[in-house]
């Protein structure tokens, strides 16, 4: 029985290379000079840390880096989860934006719910931070893929591994 699977992994290649052009920008830039601003990546985490003297700081390295975020991974910036503006030392401030890496179960169950109620002859289920859809034709299959891609538009997912 034909089947495949959703899936949403961040490519960490792709966001380590963003956040190298990204650095590079903030560096080179003159209004950025003898400030504090920087972009980290902590690749074991899955984080991003910004620094900045201001959350205007904040702000104009978001906007280097996640346009450098979409050249390199499509839909990357949806993946993120903004946390709040903390205040380090001084009038320093930074902020994290942790990765999220799989599918979540509350978006796992919808788009179970979704296939489902669509009446496409395909079975799908949740099995651990993927959904894996199986249906006896290929064109079922097919048609589940292009519902749930034109559904879902909130967060990146992928299918993939797909069998006969």
């Amino acid at each position: 029985m034909p089947s495949f699977d959703f899936t949403s992994e961040a490519d960490m290649d792709a966001l380590k290379n963003a956040v190298d052009v990204a650095t590079r920008q903030v560096d080179n830039r003159y209004d950025f000079k003898g400030t504090a601003a920087k972009v980290e990546l902590d690749e074991k985490n899955k984080t991003i840390t910004l620094h900045g003297d201001s959350d205007f700081q904040l702000d104009q390295i978001k906007d280097i880096l996640f346009p450098a975020m979409e050249k390199k991974e499509k839909e990357s910036v949806k993946r993120l989860d903004q946390q709040a503006v903390q205040k380090v030392s001084g009038n320093k401030v930074k902020q994290e934006l942790k990765i999220k890496s799989g599918i979540e179960s509350d978006l796992a169950k919808k788009i179970v719910k979704l296939i489902k109620d669509s009446k496409i002859k395909v079975q799908a289920s949740i099995q651990g931070d993927e959904v894996r859809v199986q249906g006896a034709k290929r064109d079922d299959l097919q048609a589940a893929i292009a519902l749930v891609t034109k559904s879902i538009t909130d967060f990146p997912i992928r299918y993939g591994n797909f069998r006969d």
